[in-house]
């Protein structure tokens, strides 16, 4: 299957033990297909996406991508914009 765009974005594990708290932060790829968006966890076949949005925070492209689906939404956090992402999907998918 052709991947068409691939997009970082990030986890963030909070590790607590009795005296310290730590913030692991695990890299991911969104990656974009003719019929899928696949995450580490999730596969969202194309006819369940309704739509893809972003919300910029803090400047610098840093923010949060919005999956919107028949399931419901599922955010990502990204340090980069998303903007090639979401206009190859507009362009190529959802023609």
């Amino acid at each position: 299957m052709e991947l068409l765009a691939k997009q970082e974005y990030f986890k963030v594990e909070r590790k607590v033990d009795r005296i310290t708290q730590v913030d692991v932060e695990h890299k991911r790829y969104l990656e974009l297909y003719p019929d899928k968006i696949k995450s580490k966890h999730r596969e969202f076949p194309i006819e369940e996406i309704l739509d893809i949005s972003y919300r910029e925070i803090g400047g610098e492209g840093a923010g949060l991508l919005y999956l919107h689906t028949t399931r419901g939404v599922f955010s990502y956090m990204l340090k980069s914009s998303p903007t090639h992402f979401i206009e190859i999907f507009k362009q190529r998918v959802k023609e």
